[in-house]
């Protein structure tokens, strides 16, 4: 098991999410206390190289993997996730 983490950054991004989609991104977070056997988890490519992302319908959470923790980064909608 490893430590969950949200950046300041996406603990504000959390916030301002709809009641609905707290819970399930919650279910995320714990899913990612599993860490390295957790599915649906893809590697990202380019600028963002070393950061990970899971979905959750239209959303997405990116994360990286500090040993032993994970810090999630960024929570968005799949529109403008990728966008800095």
């Amino acid at each position: 098991m490893v430590t969950v983490l949200l950046a300041p950054d996406a603990q504000a991004e959390f916030a301002k999410l709809p009641a609905t989609m707290q819970v399930r991104v919650a279910a995320v977070f714990e899913r990612l206390k599993a860490w390295p056997s957790v599915s649906g988890a893809k590697p990202l490519r380019g600028a963002l190289a070393g950061t990970y992302r899971i979905r959750t319908g239209d959303w997405r959470v990116l994360f990286r993997f500090v040993a032993p923790t994970v810090v999630v980064v960024r929570i968005a909608h799949r529109s403008q996730v990728y966008e800095d």
